[in-house]
């Protein structure tokens, strides 16, 4: 029987829930009948959000800070049991390599890479329940390099190799762990930038000559949360249009 890419009534963490990807994920879970908890560290923000999402069973909202062991703690407590984790909470600071101070490789490294790996091992349990799925949401900048992002082109290579390693151990516990590696997707957070001469020329260097929308992770995040991928674990799902098989 062909494995359905169905996610209704699966039990999907989504951490960073507030903005962003993973604010997305959050929608398009939702409308696919997804039953959602949502953490973030703005939990009225989170909230507000929740209440516009059109759900057969209201979201759970859950203040949550990654970095902190106590809050990781007070959530799994919430979790008996899980059938995806979408690690997705993540942060940018941005300094010259040279010029990168310790407080900000921590904090990036900290919440990018530290809080996700740990996370995902207090988590483990709940999902062994299920036989649940690990979604790490990792970037392109994993695998290729950019200036003046250092800690977070670091931190996101660790995600990649993370994922790997986690994969291969915790099969025996039943459990998958892939990465999704979004290249340059356009928010409205950074539509400015893409306007300019800069980000005109980085298009250019888009083998497919355009930014990534959102809509373009829907299918690669249904794969990856349903049982169509039931055979994948380890993979790395890169989402960028050839960005990173472009010539150098």
């Amino acid at each position: 029987m062909t494995p359905s890419l169905s996610v209704a009534n699966k039990r999907v963490l989504v951490t960073g829930a507030s903005s962003g990807l993973g604010q997305h994920f959050a929608k398009v879970l939702a409308a696919q009948g997804a039953q959602l908890i949502l953490a973030a560290r703005r939990l009225d923000r989170l909230q507000a959000f929740a209440d516009t999402l059109e759900c057969s069973v209201s979201p759970i909202c859950l203040s949550f800070d990654v970095t902190d062991a106590a809050s990781r703690a007070a959530l799994v407590k919430q979790i008996d049991t899980l059938d995806v984790l979408i690690n997705n909470a993540g942060i940018v600071r941005e300094s010259p390599a040279a010029k990168h101070s310790q407080d900000d490789w921590d904090a990036v490294l900290d919440t990018n890479l530290k809080g996700m790996f740990f996370l995902a091992q207090a988590l483990l349990p709940a999902l062994q329940t299920t036989g649940g799925s690990i979604i790490n949401v990792a970037s392109i900048l994993g695998l290729r390099q950019a200036g003046g992002i250092v800690s977070y082109t670091v931190s996101k290579a660790g995600v990649i190799q993370l994922s790997k390693t986690l994969a291969l151990e915790w099969a025996r516990y039943g459990v998958r762990v892939n990465a999704l590696a979004p290249g340059y997707i356009e928010t409205e957070f950074n539509s400015e930038f893409w306007q300019t001469d800069a980000g005109k020329a980085l298009i250019k260097r888009i083998p497919q000559r355009r930014l990534g929308q959102l809509e373009d992770l829907d299918g690669p995040l249904l794969l990856l949360c349903s049982d169509a991928s039931r055979y994948m674990t380890g993979s790395v799902l890169v989402v960028d249009g050839g960005h990173v098989v472009s010539t150098l």
